[in-house]
């Protein structure tokens, strides 16, 4: 075969792709294994949630008598007329709505500040602060002693109750201050030498660098405050300022107390039922919000923690 046939040959054979190592017995065990973990987790996780809204949408009858699981018996939209009807509701849902922005944003700026000036390495005292903050992830003034000082400042029965006391988050503190420190010392330097102060480099450089970093601490803070019942509890004695999880409270302590007097609604029985309908629609309603924000902030939640916990 001549020199020419033989290039033509080879040029007409398909190229070969390089292969990895192939996986071994043990690691295709993992895999399994981590997939039946996983799916069991998630199925533990979204079963008592589809039952909830199940059940928000089934008729009395059916809840009481065991019968609703994950699909709905007896279609029924009344608790849902019943529950958005009530002026409370709403009126506890809009404080729950300006609590959580208010303590959010408030918990952001600080740790975001906080966790800045700990991520600089020739910061002095640099690590007594971190300290500082170290030691409140195990040790508290107390229960008792946190509402005297709440109370003796004057902040009861208003909104900095609920987000003074709770604004820095220390392991989000950590979380950041890892995040700060795994940026290049050379884009700081360069600002200092185009004039920016430490203000500017933060506001300018920094943050737009770290919108995955703020977005993670957003959906971190927002949850938790939406969440947050026992302050306001606490802290709150006018019916008219009780955010919507503490109505949600209240609703089912009223309906286990008139099970047991079997007052209420007419028999024991009434009450049963309303209290069990009232009580899935409320735990709807209020996660709603959560699950519509979510899927917006879902795509910063991965790298946002990945690169706050992984340095180099």
């Amino acid at each position: 075969m001549s020199t020419q046939a033989r290039t033509q040959a080879r040029t007409r054979e398909p190229a070969v792709r390089p292969r990895g190592p192939r996986p071994t017995r043990g690691y295709r065990v993992f895999q399994v294994v981590n997939a039946v973990v996983l799916t069991g987790v998630v199925v533990v996780t979204l079963y008592p949630f589809f039952t909830i809204v199940a059940r928000s949408l089934s008729d009395n009858a059916y809840i009481v008598a065991g019968e609703v699981n994950l699909v709905p018996r007896g279609f029924n939209l009344t608790a849902y007329r019943v529950v958005t009807s009530d002026p409370t509701f709403w009126v506890s849902y809009r404080n729950t709505v300006f609590y959580t922005v208010v303590a959010t944003l408030i918990s952001v700026v600080l740790t975001t500040c906080y966790a800045y000036v700990l991520s600089k390495r020739h910061l002095r005292g640099r690590t007594a602060l971190v300290g500082i903050a170290v030691f409140t992830m195990f040790f508290t003034g107390g229960l008792i002693p946190n509402y005297v000082l709440v109370t003796s400042l004057g902040l009861k029965n208003t909104v900095w109750a609920i987000a003074l006391p709770n604004a820095i988050n220390v392991f989000n503190l950590l979380v950041m201050k890892a995040f700060f420190e795994s940026l290049p010392v050379e884009l700081e330097e360069a600002a200092a030498v185009d004039g920016l102060n430490t203000y500017g480099t933060l506001l300018r450089i920094v943050l737009p660098l770290s919108k995955a970093m703020v977005a993670t601490m957003v959906l971190f803070y927002a949850v938790s405050f939406w969440n947050s019942w026992f302050a306001a509890f606490l802290y709150m004695d006018r019916q008219e300022l009780l955010p919507v999880t503490v109505y949600l409270r209240n609703l089912m302590a009223g309906a286990t107390d008139a099970t047991q007097t079997g007052g209420g609604l007419g028999s024991a029985g009434d009450v049963v039922q309303s209290a069990a309908t009232i009580q899935s629609v409320t735990i709807v309603l209020t996660i709603l919000p959560i699950l519509a924000v979510y899927p917006f902030i879902q795509r910063y939640f991965v790298s946002g923690i990945m690169l706050g916990a992984v340095k180099g």
